[in-house]
C-alpha cells in the first residue's frame, strides 16, 4: 500500500472542479501504475491519466478521471469540498 495524501490547496480545489482532476502528495519512489492502481482500488473509479512531478524535493500526482467517474464526489468522500 502507497502513501497518498490529498493536497487542499485552493488551486487543487479548483482543478477538480474544471479539470475533474485530483492532487495527491506521494513518495518519490511509487510509479505512475502504482499510483493509478492505489487510487482505482480505494475509491472505487476509473483512472483515465497520472502525471506526476517533483518540486522542492516532493513528489505530487494529478490523477485525471474518466468522465464516467466525478472528482468532487471523490473530494467530498476525502472531506475536501
Amino acid at each position: 500500500m502507497i502513501t497518498l495524501r490529498p493536497v487542499k490547496t485552493e488551486k487543487a480545489i479548483m482543478k477538480i472542479e474544471m479539470e475533474n482532476l485530483l492532487t495527491f502528495r506521494t513518495d518519490k519512489k511509487e510509479t505512475k501504475t502504482e499510483i493509478k492502481k492505489e487510487v482505482e482500488s480505494l475509491f472505487d473509479i476509473k483512472v483515465e491519466k497520472v502525471r506526476t512531478q517533483v518540486r522542492d524535493n516532493k513528489k505530487f500526482a494529478y490523477v485525471k478521471l474518466n468522465k464516467d467517474s466525478l472528482a468532487i464526489d471523490v473530494a467530498t468522500k476525502l472531506g475536501l469540498m
